[in-house]
């Protein structure tokens, strides 16, 4: 999954151009999202890509209800609600599915957000104010979406193994914090290269910088695939 994580539809564009016909998912954000909207989206599936709407709903179960109906009708592959919003809040974003599904489209996998890989053990502990290890946090959080429902997660690749142990190998696992080897860190705390989360056995890996800031962004994607097959 490659993060079109750009200011706008015109640079995101840019990027697309440079990997066309590579087959793979394109994740939006919030901030393309927030600008380029729903209409963007639409285009996208319009033209064929499987997309990831990462837009982390987390609300009162009514309002996440009816976010979810609307970005089904948009046609999304996958979206994302916070775990932390609670059973109810997760069960109400499948109703919203149920009702915005209509015959021509695909149900969406949604899947939960458990804690984000920029989270540490101290933000965990000290800001969010979660006592246990993150990997604890992690596994109740991924427990908890799959008893509501929600077809997967979001983790990071270091909790992989655990996840599927607590929730089945079918439950998805969406993986952030994925980093080619030699690339910068950035803001990550939890990360594995492409080739450790699929050995972890992730389903999915989510990919940003190392793609969308590269010189030359089909041969550093290029380059991950070679890595992984």
């Amino acid at each position: 999954m490659v993060a079109l994580d750009y200011a706008n539809a015109e640079h995101a564009e840019g990027l697309l151009k440079q990997l066309e016909g590579i087959p793979c998912f394109v994740k939006v954000g919030m901030q393309l999202f927030y600008a380029a909207g729903p209409s963007f989206v639409a285009s996208l599936k319009e033209r064929g890509y499987k997309v990831f709407l990462d837009v982390k709903m987390h609300d009162i179960p009514n309002t996440v209800k009816g976010g979810a109906e609307s970005v089904t009708r948009l046609g999304v592959d996958v979206f994302n609600v916070h775990a932390a919003g609670g059973k109810h809040m997760m069960e109400a974003a499948l109703e919203g599915v149920d009702k915005g599904l209509v015959s021509s489209l695909t149900r969406p996998i949604v899947i939960g957000v458990t804690q984000l890989t920029s989270t540490s053990q101290v933000v965990l502990n000290e800001e969010i104010g979660l006592a246990g290890t993150t990997e604890q946090a992690v596994i109740r959080y991924a427990r908890l979406a799959h008893a509501a429902g929600l077809q997967g997660v979001v983790a990071s690749p270091l909790e992989v193994t655990a996840i599927k142990a607590a929730c089945g190998d079918g439950f998805v696992t969406v993986t952030p914090g994925i980093r080619p080897a030699g690339a910068d860190v950035g803001d990550q705390s939890r990360i594995m290269t492409p080739a450790e989360a699929f050995a972890q056995g992730t389903d999915y890996v989510v990919i940003g910088r190392p793609i969308t800031g590269a010189a030359d962004p089909r041969v550093a994607i290029e380059g991950i695939i070679d890595s992984i097959v």
